[in-house]
């Protein structure tokens, strides 16, 4: 019996190591990764059972840009499948005409938020606010919906109605808002002069935008009188989504006269490049400040970052959107739509990523915090000179000249600017300020 021990222990040796190594070959198999060809091949088994097994029949087309619709929605909330029509409807809002409510969204947690409305349209009419969630499209919720599929659902003939549920911060209960759907035709840009500024709103980035600045400001400044006459620039960039890249750096380019405006780093080199400023400046350096919100996205960003990096405007307002990424759209043909897919981040001239950060303002002003609040008690006037009893009265007001009666209607405009937009008063007092501090 001795004698048979070893050989038992010796054969449940090679037992035991023929099975380690049979699983230890099975755990290899398991974790391999299939490749390209196996998962094309999962795909198409899987569309042959849904066609073949389906509880009723499907349309092909619709299987095959659904599946493309989640394998784009896998990657990130900016990369998405454009079928034909939406492929037509992009192009149409980049040259400026699209139909809809006016708003650009995003996709965050399963909900769809609203990165800003478009200045004049229905949405910003209705009182949609950047940061809004929208939670149900006439009464069906967005939870499970894909983006492209709630923005289709937003779409309609022009006249038609949509209601919309929004969940915003603050608020104690959902809102409802009825909007009358429109063809919106957008002006990117308008200029004009507010007390001694000159004002550029530019509400979006797309093929118009430079040309509708350059006009604006040659326009305007000549009824000044020459932009000597003038002070400075607010460029208000406040709810602007973003647009075209291209059109962020010519924007940008039209207020700086050299120096880098953006750098774009993609996977590969050749995704990768850097854009710099060509000399001429619209405004001959004069001082520009720069407005921007949570509503202020990407194109905007790319703006507003590079003027404060090379310190040629002060920003003012909140914390951007935080959008540092660049979209490409791929066109697959008329009858297979394209694809947009983030193929780069961008960087501000220092090397600066806002992407999830957004632009901080060199001055932090937030209309909000200032509101009245209702019920409050109304705001105490305090009283003056004038209006003390048996005050003297200066005579030269009874003969006002030019300047001083140019004076009293600038700083009356003044006032009833700093009740309507309490932050473009804010800005324009800081033109004021720096270039008093030139003239001393």
């Amino acid at each position: 019996m001795k004698k048979l021990v070893p050989v038992f222990f010796f054969a449940a040796v090679v037992a035991f190591s023929t099975a380690w190594l049979h699983s230890t070959s099975e755990a290899q198999e398991e974790t391999v990764e299939p490749s390209v060809y196996e998962l094309l091949d999962l795909f198409s088994e899987t569309l042959q059972q849904v066609r073949t097994n389906y509880v009723k029949p499907v349309d092909d087309a619709d299987l095959i840009r659904g599946a493309v619709r989640g394998m784009l929605s896998t990657l990130d909330p900016h990369s998405s499948y454009l079928s034909p029509e939406q492929m037509k409807k992009s192009q149409e809002q980049t040259s400026g005409q699209f139909g809809g409510i006016g708003i650009q969204v995003t996709m965050e947690n399963g909900w769809v938020k609203v990165i800003s409305p478009i200045d004049d349209t229905p949405g910003a009419e209705a009182g949609i606010q950047a940061g809004d969630f929208i939670t149900e499209i006439d009464g069906e919720p967005v939870l499970g919906m894909s983006l492209d599929d709630a923005v289709k659902k937003m779409r309609g003939p022009p006249g038609a109605d949509i209601v919309l549920t929004i969940e915003r911060e603050g608020a104690e209960a959902p809102l409802e808002l009825n909007i009358t759907r429109a063809i919106i035709n957008t002006t990117a840009a308008e200029v004009r002069r507010e007390a001694d500024a000159l004002v550029v709103r530019i509400k979006t980035f797309n093929r118009q935008t430079l040309s509708n600045v350059s006009e604006g400001i040659e326009e305007v400044s000549a009824e000044a009188g020459g932009l000597d006459q003038l002070n400075g620039v607010v460029l208000d960039l406040r709810n602007n989504p973003g647009g075209l890249l291209e059109t962020a750096v010519q924007v940008t380019d039209a207020f700086l006269d050299r120096g880098d405006i953006v750098s774009v780093r993609g996977r590969n080199m050749d995704e990768s490049s850097n854009f710099t400023a060509e000399e001429g400046d619209l405004v001959d350096g004069m001082p520009i400040v720069v407005l921007i919100n949570g509503g202020s996205a990407s194109a905007s960003e790319i703006v507003a970052g590079a003027l404060q990096d090379h310190k040629r405007g002060v920003v003012i307002g909140t914390k951007s959107f935080g959008k540092g990424s660049v979209q490409t759209v791929f066109n697959l043909g008329p009858t297979k739509g394209g694809v947009k897919i983030t193929t780069s981040w961008y960087y501000t001239p220092s090397g600066r990523s806002i992407q999830g950060r957004g632009i901080i303002p060199d001055i932090q002003f937030d209309p909000r915090a200032i509101a009245p609040v209702e019920d409050e008690e109304p705001r105490r006037e305090f009283l003056s000179e004038s209006d003390m009893r048996n005050s003297l009265e200066n005579e030269s007001l009874m003969n006002l000249d030019e300047d001083e009666e140019a004076r009293q209607q600038l700083q009356e405009r003044m006032a009833e600017l700093r009740t309507e937009d309490p932050l473009l008063a804010y800005a324009i007092d800081v033109l004021s300020a720096v270039n008093a501090l030139d003239d001393s």
